[in-house]
């Protein structure tokens, strides 16, 4: 009787604890993280008896999880990967906003501007025409400045929420320190604490959201967790913090940091290799940086040509003189490293100076120049990894580097950006529109004697070799070239007596042919033919409201390759871009990014899901299976009440025969 008693309590007991983590199962079917939980059941030890032994039922030895390491960790990866191109993916989106096509980009800005100069080259003494293209240039430098201002708006951003989401990872560090200490203190129990387990699993996944870690279990149940190749995060029940930094060289820009005993070590980019906090770094240093030297390229290139241009014509002032700037361009960003040696009052001891000598040739990127031993120094291009070795003046790319106060020390750094600020800080600072250049300070003319049919074009001033003291000049037109019949043999007299020897041919200009020994700083264009004895002659401007020749070369700048050029090591230089199509390979460049990382998230998405719901279908809970899992341990519940009610009616007939 006793016997049959205990079988059906144990039977009971088995029963009841397998419906329990049925109803757990069920309850937590849409719990984040929860993996199923069932019963272990093992047989009693039988009892001896004379006549055998005789089952005792069942033992409940413990409650185990459906758990797979490697799906799991596969899991946390892969949304680790997922969540960085998703990040990238947004900011590269945000960012590119800033690069407008059509009427409202910058390219578009710059040709109504430069289109506003035809009106100017109509009238040149027009008031009104004048002011209109000094709207326009205002327009475009604000329109720069605006792309400028919006991509400082995105670096604050990025650091915005740099900030956030380390408070939200050490507030994770925190949790699963916290965890693995109540793991480490039920390790004697000899059960293991599945919800605590799906618990710290669970905040592992969501910490790699934000960055990528890896994990090592250590013998007390803990697991360790690190992050940028191997740093510690979590250790035991001890938690290290994150914290951002400013950078090295740009206060503006943001770094990783990792606090360990009150020390703060930086962590490089290129050792973080996932989670949200890491496309956010990569971001920042690169697609972020690219943009804004595509823009400063822009600015500088355009602001700096016409500049050079209104400063080569004569402006209404009284008396007439040189145009002056129409922009203002940022001189280059050159920032050192904070580990650079100070004086006592804080100052960098030594320094490096850069300048613009050709922003023709300025390139979208921006340099890193160190100093490995005394007197050696490297500059490295950052956007293509190319690296020259440099000395205290010399120019390469555009700019020209000068070691001031001193040179710096081996092992100190700078950070150079040549078009950094060129976006953000253009503006308009020519205000008077008498301030407009547009007289040439030439003015040529063909002889009434001529017999042939070449007339004046156009004749202006096209770079700083132009010497006003060389006018007046004559132009004298010989007989045919004996090497080319269809061109003119030609002199042209200098005010000093200089007779230079040249060639004319149909569409050639004159006055600029460095192949032919002359650079004397302006072209003179002409229609027709000339004939042996034909003669233009050149002056000094001296209508200057009535001429127009300097507004003529305005209008082309527009055509002019004048973004982007770079010099070969042979002395060549290679052809630049247009304005126009410098702004379109700029928006392409960064609309293939964008399409890139859409792409690229799309399938980091699919497979995190994918490694998701794999994991679930080892770990998570099917309800049809738990429904008939409960059915059959409920029917297993009824049997063993049966047992013990038949063992009750047993016992009471037995208790009532005995009374008789």
């Amino acid at each position: 009787m006793a016997g049959l008693l205990t079988l059906g309590a144990r039977a009971m007991f088995a029963n009841q604890a397998a419906l329990q983590t049925i109803g757990q199962n069920i309850a937590n079917a849409n719990s984040p993280g929860y993996s199923r939980q069932s019963v272990v059941l093992t047989p009693s030890a039988g009892q001896f008896t004379g006549a055998g032994f005789f089952g005792k039922g069942v033992d409940v030895k413990t409650v185990v999880r459906s758990h797979n390491e490697f799906l799991t960790k596969e899991a946390a990866s892969s949304k680790a990967t997922a969540s960085a191109d998703a990040t990238r993916a947004e900011q590269l989106s945000r960012m590119e906003k800033v690069f407008q096509p059509g009427t409202d980009g910058l390219g578009y800005s710059a040709s109504q501007f430069l289109n506003a100069m035809v009106d100017v080259t109509s009238r040149p003494n027009d008031p009104a025409a004048r002011q209109v293209a000094l709207g326009r240039a205002n327009e475009m430098a604000v329109r720069f400045a605006n792309a400028g201002a919006q991509l400082a708006d995105i670096q604050a951003g990025v650091v915005s929420d740099l900030k956030a989401t380390v408070g939200i990872v050490n507030q994770l560090a925190r949790q699963i320190a916290g965890i693995n200490d109540q793991i480490s203190k039920t390790r004697g129990a000899g059960h293991t604490p599945n919800d605590l387990l799906d618990r710290r699993d669970l905040l592992i996944s969501q910490l790699g959201e934000h960055v990528a870690v890896t994990t090592l279990s250590a013998d007390d149940g803990t697991v360790g967790v690190f992050i940028g190749g191997g740093q510690r995060l979590v250790l035991g029940s001890q938690a290290s913090s994150l914290q951002i930094a400013g950078d090295a060289y740009d206060p503006q820009r943001a770094v990783l940091a990792l606090n360990e005993g009150g020390l703060s070590r930086p962590l490089d980019e290129s050792v973080l290799t996932g989670g949200s906090m890491t496309a956010l770094l990569a971001f920042q240093n690169k697609d972020l940086q690219d943009a804004k030297n595509l823009l400063g390229q822009l600015a500088a290139a355009i602001g700096t040509r016409v500049n050079e241009q209104n400063g080569l014509g004569l402006d209404l002032s009284n008396p007439p003189g040189k145009g002056g700037n129409i922009f203002n361009v940022a001189t280059p960003k050159v920032m050192p490293a904070a580990s650079n040696l100070r004086n006592p009052g804080g100052s960098f001891v030594n320094g490096v100076q850069a300048t613009i000598v050709n922003a023709s040739q300025l390139q979208a990127s921006s340099y890193k120049l160190t100093s490995s031993a005394p007197g050696a120094y490297e500059l490295t291009r950052l956007s293509d990894g190319l690296v020259r070795t440099v000395a205290d003046g010399d120019t390469l790319d555009g700019f020209q580097i000068a070691f001031t106060p001193g040179p710096p020390n081996p092992g100190e750094s700078f950070l150079i950006e040549p078009v950094g600020a060129a976006a953000i800080e253009m503006r308009r600072v020519l205000d008077h529109p008498a301030g407009i250049a547009a007289a040439a300070p030439l003015t040529a003319s063909a002889s009434v004697n001529n017999t042939g049919t070449v007339s004046i074009e156009s004749i202006y001033a096209v770079n700083s070799s132009f010497d006003a003291t060389n006018a007046p000049m004559t132009l004298d037109f010989g007989g045919p070239d004996p090497l080319n019949p269809a061109n003119v043999l030609y002199t042209l007299t200098l005010a000093n007596g200089t007779v230079l020897n040249g060639t004319w041919s149909p569409g050639q200009a004159i006055g600029n042919d460095p192949a032919a020994g002359i650079d004397l700083g302006f072209e003179l264009r002409t229609n027709g033919v000339p004939r042996l004895g034909d003669r233009i002659s050149l002056d000094p401007t001296v209508y200057v409201s009535s001429n127009n020749g300097n507004a003529k070369a305005f209008l082309n700048i527009q055509t002019e390759g004048f973004v982007g050029r770079q010099l070969l090591a042979g002395g060549g230089i290679t052809a630049g871009s247009t304005i126009n199509d410098a702004y379109a390979s700029a928006m392409s460049d960064i609309g293939a990014r964008v399409q890139s990382a859409n792409y690229l998230s799309g399938v980091s998405i699919s497979v995190a899901s994918d490694a998701e719901a794999n994991r679930a279908g080892q770990a998570g809970v099917n309800l049809d299976e738990e429904a008939a899992r409960l059915m059959q341990f409920q029917q297993g519940y009824q049997a063993a009440a049966k047992v013990l009610q038949t063992a009750q009616t047993l016992f009471d007939e037995l208790m009532r025969i005995a009374a008789r």
